[in-house]
């Protein structure tokens, strides 16, 4: 089988990606500085090299040591918050990381990659569930960095017709390995069900931000997809590319939505505890709803989700966080 490139691998997403690969038959080689990921969180399967996206001599050295076939490429800075306190380090990290990869990949014949992109490319939008082809008018400096990023493989692709990639815009990524050996660990934690789960853990209070949206219950709607279902999605991507020469494009939800209250009152509801929640005013930027419209991953892919019904993302999360602390 095809020797995968897997950077960021040893992050959430990356790491539980990489374990289906090996699982399917691959060979991984995983790339991460462990700035934000963890080394437990690399299957001993993997070949694991410790460096950075942004280093030359690193990247030299892993391309003309391995026969990489193809790149799934999660690397990148991830909060929307701290993007705009610290523009530069996500335009030097985000972009012209990536742009270092892709160039050293490309020089060393590699010819597939396929990209962890963002729902944030959209911006507000303007239609609801959001379809591929919807205006990119991304809000934050996190959604233009990964804008930014899409845009150079297609610049990619026009300098030279062999080179294919895919772009995944994610939803709200969520859930965990279903025996809870592998979740969700950010630090700092900014995401709804991790830090809801820690306030039914220890007992404290939740910050609820926003309970005026135009929504049903006031609380922003978001689309979750399961991150078992996120990671098949990666595979089904690269057998794509790896069959069909192209640039493709592809949102990863549900289509469906749960606004903030709803998983806040699954998590109490599963976990028998109860959430003290302290409602506050709104952050900068949410909207009201973002939900994808994921016709064109099922239709081109075959792209099933299978375990984002919200039952089975808390429980699995649940499960994860009650190990993480034990």
């Amino acid at each position: 089988m095809a020797k995968i490139l897997v950077t960021g691998g040893a992050g959430y997403i990356g790491g539980i990606t990489s374990k289906l690969l090996l699982d399917k038959g691959y060979e991984v080689v995983v790339l991460d500085n462990l700035e934000h990921g963890h080394a437990s969180s690399v299957d001993p399967r993997c070949e694991f090299v410790k460096g950075d996206i942004r280093d030359n001599n690193v990247l030299e050295k892993l391309f003309s040591d391995h026969s990489i076939d193809s790149i799934l490429h999660f690397a990148g800075l991830i909060s929307v918050e701290e993007s705009e306190r610290e523009p530069d380090l996500y335009e030097n990290n985000n972009i012209l990381g990536s742009k270092t990869l892709f160039d050293k990949a490309h020089a060393h014949g590699v010819k597939r990659v396929i990209f962890s992109s963002t729902a944030a490319v959209y911006g507000n939008p303007q239609e609801v569930p959001i379809p591929e082809d919807h205006p990119k008018n991304p809000t934050s400096v996190y959604g233009k960095t990964k804008l930014a990023t899409e845009e150079y493989l297609s610049s990619l692709r026009q300098y030279d017709s062999s080179f294919s990639f895919a772009c995944l815009r994610y939803f709200n990524a969520c859930g965990a390995l279903l025996d809870g050996s592998m979740g969700e660990a950010h630090s700092p934690e900014t995401h709804i069900i991790p830090l809801a789960i820690r306030a039914a853990q220890l007992g404290t209070s939740f910050k609820l931000f926003g309970t005026d949206y135009n929504t049903e219950d006031g609380t922003c709607v978001r689309d979750y997809i399961h991150v078992l279902d996120l990671a098949n999605a990666h595979i089904l991507a690269l057998e794509k590319i790896g069959s069909l020469s192209g640039e493709y494009f592809y949102n990863v939800g549900t289509g469906k939505g749960l606004s903030n209250r709803q998983i806040i009152e699954k998590i109490m509801e599963i976990t028998g505890k109860k959430i003290e929640i302290i409602e506050t005013a709104r952050r900068a930027g949410d909207s009201d709803q973002l939900i994808a419209d994921p016709d064109r991953i099922k239709s081109e892919l075959g792209f099933v989700p299978k375990y984002s019904d919200v039952d089975t993302i808390i429980k699995s999360a649940w499960e994860w966080h009650s190990r993480d602390r034990a």
